[in-house]
């Protein structure tokens, strides 16, 4: 990964950034909140909190490079500073927000430092975009995930008005237009459905947002929020941003259900675990079978 697909974290601070990034946290915060398992990742872009609605006990965050790293530490003391002064803990220090991950990692997306059948959830907020090999991170992705385990992927929509900044350099007039994510490795979805379906990730949902087109305010973004509103009925693959759910099938292997109720034995062997149960000494013969009273009027010798 690199800066140079997204372009810096600043961006993310700016209207239309601030306006992706809004759409994307409501996904994620829907999606992963009825995900359950041990270990979820998410690789890059921590502005995005994508695990904070997520129940899992293990909650990573990948990044690539020390820059990455450090942004993302100082955000985190900005948070602690901003939460200090209503919140203490019982020792007298400032207590920390609930964080969305637990731990942070310095890695190669291309080689995670994770097992085989490891990951329970990864999420990829335009991580491919920012991959130079985005088929080699999903493979990747694909190998550190359990059978059944979850996927979701956000990207830019190249075939949308945010797709249009792609060639608008060539366009005499166009150059004015808001800075927009360089073109060369953005992913359409379908390509994005051939590399699921390739990698045994079976496709689960898939929902577009950011029908606006993509102003510099905020006062002309809000100009053309009905399109937000007519956009998911009137042209529904066309909206800026992309974003995908998929499960890992693996031939042969499925979740067992959790057995409710304990089983219950049939009701023909009762009877005979019954009798078992009542015999006495008394009842048994010599050769220690259950004796039987010879039926009234019989002779006895």
């Amino acid at each position: 990964m690199n800066d140079q697909i997204i372009g810096t974290q600043n961006w993310w601070q700016t209207p239309l950034g601030s306006y992706m990034l809004s759409w994307e946290q409501t996904c994620y915060d829907d999606a992963v909140a009825d995900i359950f398992g041990f270990h979820s990742l998410q690789m890059g872009l921590f502005p995005l909190q994508g695990l904070r609605n997520n129940r899992t006990p293990h909650r990573w965050l990948a990044l690539e490079s020390n820059e990455q790293m450090a942004q993302w530490q100082q955000s985190r003391l900005a948070d602690v500073k901003r939460f200090a002064p209503p919140l203490q803990s019982d020792v007298g220090l400032p207590a920390t927000p609930a964080e969305a991950v637990t731990a942070g990692l310095l890695c190669d997306a291309h080689a995670l430092p994770f097992g085989a059948d490891t990951l329970d959830l990864v999420l990829l907020p335009h991580t491919l975009e920012l991959s130079a090999d985005p088929h080699a991170v999903l493979r990747e992705v694909a190998r550190v995930m359990v059978p059944e385990g979850r996927v979701l992927i956000s990207g830019i929509n190249p075939a949308s008005l945010w797709g249009m900044h792609t060639w608008s350099r060539r366009i005499p007039g166009l150059q004015k237009l808001p800075p927009m994510p360089d073109d060369h490795n953005l992913i359409g979805y379908g390509r994005l459905r051939d590399w699921l379906k390739l990698l045994d990730l079976e496709l689960q949902s898939a929902s577009f947002g950011c029908f606006r087109p993509a102003m510099r305010s905020d006062a002309w973004l809000a100009r053309w929020e009905w399109m937000d509103r007519l956009g998911p009925a009137a042209w529904p693959i066309l909206g800026g941003v992309y974003f995908v759910e998929a499960v890992k099938k693996v031939a042969g292997v499925r979740k067992l259900p959790v057995p409710w109720k304990p089983a219950v034995p049939s009701p023909a062997a009762r009877p005979a675990v019954a009798v078992r149960e009542g015999l006495t000494e008394t009842h048994r013969r010599g050769d220690g079978a259950p004796a039987h009273d010879p039926p009234a009027g019989t002779p006895t010798v």
